[in-house]
């Protein structure tokens, strides 16, 4: 059984006298351990299908699996709870939150998990020095680099040991050598276990995954791996 199975995912936005298709007839699996990039160019409804896929949105058409359980049927409040407690997520502008230090950042998903403060603390430790960020613990985001903000946030993505790590345009605030670090990181994570889907335009980026799935007009028009 796949982690995610996609079969003929459509979405679709109203407007006065019709609807739009961001999605038309998206199917495709991904198994546990894949590293998969989803290219094409703007406008092709990546975005969308991530917000899919990542459980934020339910209202599209056809069908989505994850781990054998029927997402296209569930209501929010189960879909939300699956999606809690099995996705991580690394976005472009890094989403850290300005007011909290790198050890605080890191702890909110396991509290949003309801780990108890100990557990917490100790999962914290272990993040902090398997990033080699412990001596950036008590630092705010606005006192670090683009890059070391990156690696907080994919840090805090991994702390709660998700199924898989969406990852949208990880490296698109950032510049090279920064990038690269953030995808070594990246495969690293990706050859511990963890599934990981990026979304990206960069061809460099893409390569470091193993798998693209090509979309254009909001439909799948290449699945090929490297």
């Amino acid at each position: 059984m796949a982690l995610i199975e996609l079969r003929n995912v459509e979405k679709a936005f109203e407007y006065r006298g019709g609807q739009t298709f961001a999605l038309r007839q998206i199917t495709f699996d991904i198994e546990s351990g894949e590293f998969v990039t989803i290219m094409g160019p703007s406008g092709a409804g990546k975005s969308t299908l991530l917000n899919i896929l990542g459980m934020f949105d339910g209202l599209f058409g056809g069908e989505f699996f994850f781990s054998g359980r029927a997402v296209h049927d569930m209501k929010p409040k189960h879909r939300q709870v699956l999606g809690r407690e099995n996705v991580g997520f690394v976005f472009q502008q890094f989403h850290l939150l300005d007011d909290l230090t790198v050890a605080e950042n890191l702890d909110i998903p396991l509290s949003y998990r309801n780990v108890p403060r100990g557990e917490r603390q100790a999962q914290v430790a272990d993040m902090l020095d398997r990033f080699q960020i412990v001596a950036k613990k008590d630092l705010y985001p606005s006192q670090l680099s683009g890059g070391q903000q990156q690696q907080v946030a994919v840090a805090r993505a991994l702390i709660a040991s998700p199924s898989v790590i969406f990852a949208d345009e990880p490296t698109g605030s950032l510049h090279s050598s920064q990038a690269r670090e953030i995808m070594e990181l990246m495969t690293e994570v990706n050859a511990a276990g963890t599934t990981i889907v990026q979304v990206t335009h960069d061809d460099k980026v893409a390569a470091y995954g193993r798998r693209v799935i090509e979309l254009r007009d909001g439909m799948l028009v290449e699945d090929r791996r490297g």
